[in-house]
């Protein structure tokens, strides 16, 4: 139900959590300025902090009169089999307060979720954006994980804070952590933090376009703040971009189904071999990576024309009676030309699905196209994968065949266990990422790209959460003989009815617990250090007997499996060493 108050302008508005822990209060007393401040457990997470745009040279942030404010409470339970949990919770308090500011009737919606508030603004007419004034200002001191589109995460005072952080943003202080993120931009600009001109705070930054265009209507991405006592508490804010991604008609259709894929070599043998090394380990798809069509980049490439070596049609076919789809790879070269072309064609082939390569995920003209190229595939049918420097936003609630992207630093850019234990706590926060593991083999160790033990490749699969995981990236079917490793690997699935992280420090060690029907999945990591706990198995049904099946590092530069009984309430051991992982199964 939704009441609206209607008086003299309003000098301040709040809203505040289901729980009552999370309060966003916004406020003009501040000489007519419109300024917000976050408190979580009744002690303040921001100071008062800037909101508002600048619209054709227009300031909607000065001088700014609240005029009305209408309240909502939202509780909405959605099925979703595509993610972390099988079920999307949408429970906050929302108002949505219409303003006045230079002439200009705007709104802001706010919403107060447990533990995360988000806020949007909406402008009618057309015209342009030159900045967002969208800062927050902490009220305390925090270091930032800054990085930007695949780059490692460098941890920065903000106080020396002089380049640029993409979205999503994690800080860590003596506090706890706070987490900054974006919701559902279908054709805004990137924008990233840069560092204000007050202490301890950053702003939101046009990057790449100096304005953002709109006509009839302005509807901005969430701005997300989400805060935490404990790193592992963050991890409740993972399904927040979905949830806030406005539902739409296009339902989970039966034939978006997620998987694990083997990438093939560009010839025909290799994607047979890749079908029935797939059919054999329970993949679901092979890929043909760039080149399958011709030089990626060249404009005289055409991606309806396969090249000599592959016989494409050969190799779908034969994926078919294995059950297997193919997924091609296009470069955005190729895309822009020919997606509507490329579409009908590889729906008439029997593709499963498509690849995007080196996509414009940066400016308001590129995300525009992506969102329109999202619908586009969907309504013909076929899978998505969107890799390099685009980061999701939710927008896999609008368009579910996209299962995964990449706008991370994965295995092929051999990132260390820093890393790796730090991105359950970062990027992994705004949703899933194609980590493309490159697991080691009996012919090639892989050595320039992993930097971290066999047992941690194993229990990275069920810490990242991916819909479509890329694995075996560099590796050939034939050389993985060595199949009391890779066994983990046939087992662990993509989605998810149940996750909890048990232990976390950010760039330190991370464990994560996941429930697909009956099987619990554990993956253990540790950073540069040895790590040594007991991890309580809480998580089990009562009164039921289980067997764990563990896959560990030897010390001698391979894996052992040992078994085991657990039941609820257990406590499980862990010591791992340095770069070390440990991924176990447990089933009753």
């Amino acid at each position: 139900m939704s009441i609206a108050l209607r008086a003299a302008p309003l000098t301040q508005v709040q809203v505040t959590s289901p729980d009552n822990n999370t309060v966003l209060e916004v406020s003009t007393a501040e000489g007519g300025r419109l300024m917000y401040r976050v408190v979580y457990r009744q002690q303040p997470a921001t100071r008062w902090s800037p909101l508002g745009l600048q619209v054709n040279n227009a300031s909607l942030h000065a001088h700014t009169a609240i005029q009305k404010v209408a309240y909502r409470n939202i509780y909405e339970r959605t099925y979703w089999p595509l993610g972390e949990s099988d079920t999307l919770v949408n429970h906050c308090r929302e108002a949505t307060l219409q303003c006045s500011s230079s002439g200009i009737n705007w709104k802001v919606i706010a919403r107060a979720y447990n533990g995360s508030i988000a806020f949007r603004y909406e402008v009618k007419g057309t015209g342009s954006i030159q900045k967002e004034y969208t800062s927050f200002y902490f009220a305390a001191p925090y270091t930032l994980y800054q990085y930007n589109q695949e780059s490692v995460f460098t941890p920065t005072a903000l106080d020396t804070f002089s380049m640029t952080c993409d979205l999503p943003a994690t800080f860590a202080g003596k506090q706890g952590y706070i987490h900054i993120g974006e919701a559902e931009n279908t054709s805004y600009t990137k924008a990233e933090l840069k560092r204000s001109e007050v202490a301890d705070a950053v702003s939101v930054f046009f990057a790449r376009d100096t304005a953002v265009r709109f006509t009839k209507q302005l509807l901005t991405p969430w701005r997300t703040i989400s805060i935490a006592e404990q790193a592992i508490d963050l991890h409740r804010c993972s399904q927040l971009n979905v949830v806030l991604c406005a539902d739409t008609k296009n339902k989970v259709p039966a034939w978006v189904k997620p998987g694990k894929l083997i990438r093939a070599q560009l010839t025909t043998q290799s994607g047979l071999e890749c079908i029935d090394f797939a059919a054999a380990h329970h993949f679901q798809y092979v890929m043909y990576d760039a080149g399958w069509y011709g030089a990626e980049f060249r404009s005289t490439s055409n991606p309806t024309q396969v090249i000599p070596a592959i016989d494409m049609p050969k190799v779908i076919a034969y994926g078919k009676q294995k059950g297997i789809g193919v997924i091609l790879y296009v470069n955005y070269v190729g895309l822009r030309r020919w997606l509507d072309t490329l579409l009908p064609l590889y729906k008439q082939w029997g593709v499963a699905g498509m690849k995007f390569g080196f996509v414009d995920g940066l400016t308001q003209e590129g995300l525009t196209w992506l969102s329109a190229a999202m619908q586009k595939v969907y309504n013909h049918g076929l899978l998505l994968n969107i890799h390099d420097n685009y980061k999701p936003t939710g927008l896999s609630r609008r368009y579910p065949q996209l299962l995964t992207q990449e706008g991370i630093r994965g295995d092929e850019n051999c990132p260390d266990a820093f890393h790796n234990t730090l991105l359950p706590f970062t990027r992994y926060l705004a949703g899933p990422a194609d980590f493309t593991y490159c697991y080691p083999n009996a012919t090639n160790s892989y050595s320039k790209q992993i930097k971290v033990s066999k047992a941690q490749q194993l229990a990275l699969t069920v810490v990242y959460f991916s819909p479509l995981q890329a694995i075996f990236w560099y590796g050939k079917p034939l050389e993985y003989t060595n199949e009391g490793e890779i066994a983990f690997f046939t087992h662990v699935p993509t989605v998810w009815n149940e996750t909890h992280y048990l232990a976390g420090e950010p760039g330190k060690y991370i464990s994560v617990a996941r429930r697909n029907g009956d099987t619990w999945f554990i993956g253990n990591a540790a950073g540069l250090e040895d790590w040594n706990t007991t991890l309580p198995l809480h998580f089990l049904q009562p009164g039921i007997s289980y067997t764990a099946t563990a896959w560990e590092d030897d010390g001698k530069g391979s894996i052992q499996q040992r078994q085991f009984a657990v039941k609820k309430g257990d406590m499980l051991p862990v010591a791992l060493k340095a770069k070390g992982g440990q991924a176990i199964m447990i089933q009753k």
